[in-house]
């Protein structure tokens, strides 16, 4: 068995690079949802949460270039039944208020999330 297909869950984070967050801005965004899409997921989902959880909790982060492009698969998520977390901005440090920064999908099977997320380049 290869140590890839050892995974069967994963969680993807998105990004929206067109808003030129610092790195640090980045990743803070990329916690948010992250946390926020474990806990919802917790409830929603316990069973794959479990999974995901006891295979070591792979994340893997992507990159969109608009907020349409983020909003386009929060809509294919919840088409599929796949837990998400829409991520907004407070606006206190670099981006304004209500922003949209992130995207938050699963934790899910792999083949699920890459219906949704297949396309996209992983964050640079």
């Amino acid at each position: 068995m290869s140590r890839q297909s050892q995974f069967e869950y994963k969680m993807c984070i998105v990004i929206r690079t067109d808003l030129k967050m610092s790195t640090g801005k980045m990743i803070a965004q990329a916690c948010h949802a992250a946390v926020d899409c474990s806990e919802k997921a917790k409830q929603q989902n316990h069973a794959g949460w479990r999974k995901w959880h006891d295979e070591g909790a792979k994340k893997v982060a992507l990159q969109v270039d608009s907020q349409e492009e983020l909003e386009e698969l929060a809509a294919k998520a919840d088409k599929l039944d796949v837990v998400y977390s829409v991520i907004q901005d407070r606006g206190l440090t670099e981006v304004p208020p209500g922003s949209i920064t992130a995207l938050g999908l699963g934790p899910e099977r792999n083949d699920k999330l890459d219906k949704i997320t297949g396309n996209l380049p992983l964050m640079k």
